[in-house]
C-alpha cells in the first residue's frame, strides 16, 4: 500500500476546548456500506474466538525490551552476551526471571511467557508498526510518513469488530472503545501504527495521560490530559439539547469521507461530557492513596491504574506505552538501549515496569477480574545477543519475548524458545500477526473478521493464528 501523507493529522488528544474542533477522514459511504455488508457475511460464520476476556490492556515497553535480560535470560552464555543480571527463581519451579524482575516474579503462576516471538524489521517505526498492527509495514528498515492508508492499530480495530454488538448488548455507552496512555510514541516523528489508519478518525485511539505521577526523563511532543469538568455556565441540559441539535443537522446532511469519523468523534465527546460515569473512571484520584502507591508514584504506574479502571468501565483495549521519547534524540527512559543498558535497565525501565505490573496482577486478581481481563507485555522487538562496545544491545528482530496473562491464558508456561544464546527461535516460532490473532481470540473476534481498506476492498483482520496458550 502506498503512504499518502496528510498535512496535519487529526489530534487525537480530548480537551475541554478541543471537543467540537476534531476533523478529517472517516469511511467514505460506499466504504461503510462495503464494510456493513462484509461484517454481514462474518456474523454469518460461527465465531472462533475463546472469549472470556472483557478487555484487554497492553503493556508496549516501547524502544525494544531485551529478552537476554528479563524474560529469557541465557546465564550459561559466554560473558559477551549473558545478561551482568541474576536470574531468580519464580512462583513456578523452572521459570526463571532477571533479579529486576521480583515482583513479577511472583505472578509467573498466572503467566504465559512466550519466548519464540520473530520478524524482519529491524527499525523501531516499522517493528512498532507491525506489533501494533499484526501486518507487515511497507517499509521494513526504515521510517515513513503516518498517514490514513496505514493499517489500523489493534485497538481499532478491536473497536470496528465489536462496536456494533455492544451497542445491542448494552446500548449507547459514552466510554471510548480504545484508550492510549500517556503519550503517543515518537521517533523522528509520531510513530506508525498507533492511530486508526485506513479506517478514519472515528475509529483513532482516544490519548490520555493520567492527571499525576513523576514523568519519565523526557516525554514524547504529543500528549495531554482529558478534562471532563463541567464547562463554566454551560449545565448538563444546555449541553444535551446541544448535542440533539447537532445530530438533527448532521441527520439531515449526505455523509461524506470527511464526515462520518468526524461526527462520531464530536458525538463521543459530547457522551464523555455528559456521563458520570465517564468522568468517575478517567479519575485515579478516587483510588485510595495506598493503591495509588502500590502500582507507583511515576508515570508508568499511574497509567496503568488508569487503564485497569477504563477497562473496569468497559472499554475493551487500553494500551499503555511504558516509555516516553523522541528514540532519535535518545531523550527519555525508553528501552533503546544501545549504550550503558544494564544500568539503563535497572535503573530507569525495570523497576517501575515491575511494580506497575506485579500491582496490575494483585489488584485484578483481589478484584475477581483476572479471568475476563486480558493483560499483554508487547514490545517492538529483542535486543542483539552479544554486548555491543558500550555496553548496550542493539536492536533485534529475529526473537524477542512477550507475556500473556488473565483469561483463562495458562499459568506457569512457557510456549516456546530460543536457541542457546537467544538468537533465533528453537521451537514453536511465531509472529506478531499471531499474537494479534491470540488477543482476538481472548476476546472473542474471529481474526478473519472484515474490515475495508483504503481501496474500499473488504480485508480480514489479522492473518496469523492464536496461540494455543490457553487452559
Amino acid at each position: 500500500m502506498t503512504a499518502r501523507s496528510l498535512p496535519n493529522p487529526p489530534s487525537n488528544h480530548l480537551t475541554r476546548r478541543g471537543f467540537l474542533r476534531l476533523g478529517a477522514a472517516g469511511l467514505s459511504w460506499p466504504g461503510l456500506m462495503a464494510l456493513q455488508q462484509a461484517q454481514a457475511a462474518s456474523a454469518k460464520r460461527p465465531r472462533i474466538g475463546q472469549g472470556q476476556a472483557k478487555s484487554c490492556i497492553v503493556l508496549f515497553a516501547w524502544g525494544g525490551m531485551s529478552h537476554l535480560d528479563t524474560f529469557d535470560m541465557k546465564p550459561n552464555a559466554a560473558s559477551d552476551t549473558r545478561s551482568i543480571f541474576k536470574p531468580i527463581k519464580t512462583s513456578t519451579p523452572g521459570i526463571h526471571l532477571c533479579e529486576h524482575m521480583p515482583r513479577i516474579a511472583k505472578h509467573t503462576h498466572r503467566m504465559t511467557i512466550v519466548r519464540s516471538v520473530h520478524h524482519e524489521a529491524p527499525s523501531h517505526r516499522s517493528a512498532a508498526y507491525w506489533n501494533l498492527t499484526g501486518h507487515r509495514p511497507p517499509n521494513l528498515g526504515g521510517n515513513w510518513q503516518r498517514s490514513r492508508d496505514d493499517w489500523p492499530f489493534l485497538g481499532s480495530m478491536v473497536d470496528a469488530a465489536t462496536r456494533q454488538e455492544a451497542m445491542k448488548r448494552t446500548g449507547r455507552n459514552a466510554m471510548p472503545r480504545s484508550v492510549s496512555l500517556p503519550y503517543t510514541i515518537y521517533d523522528g516523528g509520531d510513530a506508525n501504527g498507533q492511530h486508526a489508519g485506513f479506517l478514519g478518525v472515528g475509529y483513532d485511539p482516544v490519548v490520555v495521560k493520567p492527571p499525576s505521577g513523576k514523568p519519565y526523563e523526557g516525554k514524547s511532543p504529543t500528549g495531554g490530559t482529558i478534562d471532563l469538568s463541567p464547562v463554566a455556565g454551560i449545565t448538563g441540559d444546555r449541553l444535551a439539547a446541544r448535542r440533539a441539535l447537532l445530530q438533527s443537522v448532521q441527520g439531515k446532511a449526505i455523509p461524506t469521507n470527511d464526515t462520518l469519523g468526524t461526527q462520531r468523534y464530536q458525538q463521543q465527546a459530547l457522551d464523555l461530557l455528559l456521563s458520570d460515569k465517564a468522568r468517575a473512571a478517567f479519575d485515579i484520584t478516587q483510588e485510595p492513596n495506598a493503591k495509588r502507591r502500590a502500582y507507583g508514584d511515576h508515570i508508568c504506574g499511574q497509567s496503568v491504574l488508569l487503564a485497569r479502571r477504563l477497562a473496569d468501565a468497559g472499554v475493551p483495549l487500553v494500551t499503555v506505552y511504558a516509555a516516553a521519547g523522541d528514540l532519535n534524540g535518545s531523550a527519555g527512559a525508553h528501552w533503546d538501549t544501545h549504550g550503558n543498558g544494564f544500568n539503563r535497565l535497572k535503573g530507569q525501565m525495570i523497576p517501575p515496569l515491575d511494580q506497575a505490573s506485579a500491582a496490575l496482577l494483585d489488584d485484578l486478581s483481589a478484584s475477581g477480574k483476572l479471568d475476563e481481563t486480558l493483560v499483554v507485555w508487547l514490545t517492538e522487538f529483542g535486543r542483539t545477543p552479544k554486548v555491543n562496545g558500550s555496553g548496550g544491545r542493539d536492536h533485534y528482530p529475529n526473537c524477542y519475548s512477550v507475556a500473556f496473562a488473565g483469561a483463562g491464558v495458562k499459568g506457569g508456561h512457557v510456549y516456546g524458545s530460543s536457541d542457546k544464546v537467544g538468537a533465533e527461535p528453537f521451537t514453536k516460532a511465531c509472529r506478531p500477526e499471531d499474537l494479534h490473532a491470540t488477543i482476538f481470540h481472548a476476546l472473542g473476534i474471529d481474526p478473519r473478521f472484515h474490515i475495508v481498506d483504503q481501496k474500499q476492498r473488504p480485508v480480514t483482520i489479522c492473518d496469523g493464528d492464536p496461540l494455543p496458550i490457553f487452559a
